[in-house]
């Protein structure tokens, strides 16, 4: 592996890297860190399925991370004679045939009577430890991206682990303090100025200088997608946008004067407008990008427009995260029910970002 090596099941870094290896690390397909999520959730059915997909194992290499023994059981029930292959370095992989590639780091393990369809500590605990030891992988560039199954907030907290969220665990192993998450389908995206906190604490959150930074984000995010210009729109996060101040004056203490920030860096950006009429399909295709001021201003137009299809992505990173656009649901655990399509996306996305990089 570039600059690593393998020792007793786990990822040591060696910090070396030599001409012959990035030539030989760049003729081989992008390998990809995929942690597969609460093992109780429907996380392990989808990725064993992902990793078998023949068109993504034309792009790039999923490796599945989790427990070896909640991965065999899923690829067991939802694959046909795939082989399941430990992950070490690029001489695990076999060109010859498709397999299902996992990496436990040696020591991400549950018990094999875990619960299905519901929370609980054991999933949770599993389910943070693949994130933190694949985002840290992905730091010392031991995989090229990492994409995220669903995890239930629930079952983290159950094993008496604070977790907001994987976008703000990801960024504190990263070391980034100005990140926002961005939901996207196409030309639709949709970024946060506030995200995983109670609805009473957006008002202290929201402040002219973290709208700033969430317009440039979701900016640059646009430009790296091709866009030459990019228009945005900015949400009030008052009914009706504060109705000039009679109903709430956060538009015009804070959003305005940020958008005002914003157009001074050369950003275009409109508003801000009633959220209850931003993501209407006139207004919202005039714009490349929409900034939500709080969780669910956001996340409900844009899952009931792209719910099998959205990627949720962090922006802000040094390294490149995406994931699936929906939660663990339960309901249908481990009943071959799941559909794949966010996760599909997610990898296809995390790919193309490598491969624009890469360009860069």
């Amino acid at each position: 592996m570039l600059g690593s090596h393998f020792i007793n099941g786990c990822f040591k870094h060696n910090g070396q890297q030599s001409k012959q290896q990035t030539i030989l690390r760049g003729e081989m397909k992008n390998i990809i860190a995929l942690t597969v999520g609460d093992a109780g959730g429907i996380g392990p059915e989808i990725s064993v399925k992902v990793a078998c997909d023949k068109l993504l194992n034309s792009m790039c290499v999923p490796i599945l991370i989790g427990a070896e023994q909640v991965i065999r059981r899923a690829a067991a029930k939802f694959t046909s004679d795939v082989e399941v292959v430990c992950y070490k370095d690029e001489t695990s992989l076999q060109s010859e045939k498709t397999c299902i590639y996992y990496c436990d780091f040696d020591v991400l393990a549950i018990n094999e009577s875990f619960v299905i369809g519901k929370s609980s500590a054991s999933a949770g605990e599993l389910a943070y430890n693949a994130v933190k030891l694949a985002a840290e992988a992905v730091c010392r560039k031991e995989f090229d991206a990492i994409v995220t199954a669903p995890v239930s907030k629930e079952s983290v907290n159950l094993a008496g682990i604070k977790f907001q969220g994987h976008t703000e665990l990801v960024a504190e192993i990263s070391g980034v303090d100005d990140f926002c998450m961005m939901q996207s389908d196409g030309p639709l995206r949709v970024v946060f100025a506030t995200c995983h906190i109670p609805l009473m604490e957006v008002k202290a959150h929201l402040t002219k200088e973290r709208v700033v930074k969430t317009i440039e984000l979701l900016y640059e995010a646009a430009v790296a997608d091709g866009v030459k210009k990019p228009r945005i729109a900015i949400a009030g996060v008052n009914p009706h946008a504060g109705e000039a101040g009679y109903m709430g004056r956060e538009e015009i203490e804070i959003i305005i004067p940020a958008m005002e920030e914003a157009r001074r860096l050369g950003i275009e950006s409109e508003g801000p407008f009633p959220a209850d009429t931003l993501f209407i399909e006139r207004i919202r295709t005039q714009f490349d990008g929409i900034v939500a001021m709080y969780h669910d201003q956001g996340h409900i137009p844009f899952k009931m427009l792209a719910f099998d299809r959205g990627v949720n992505s962090t922006l802000g990173l040094p390294i490149i995260r995406t994931s699936v656009d929906h939660g663990t649901a339960f309901n249908i655990a481990w009943q071959g029910k799941a559909d794949t399509g966010s996760l599909i996306a997610a990898i296809q996305i995390a790919n193309n970002r490598i491969n624009k990089r890469r360009q860069t």
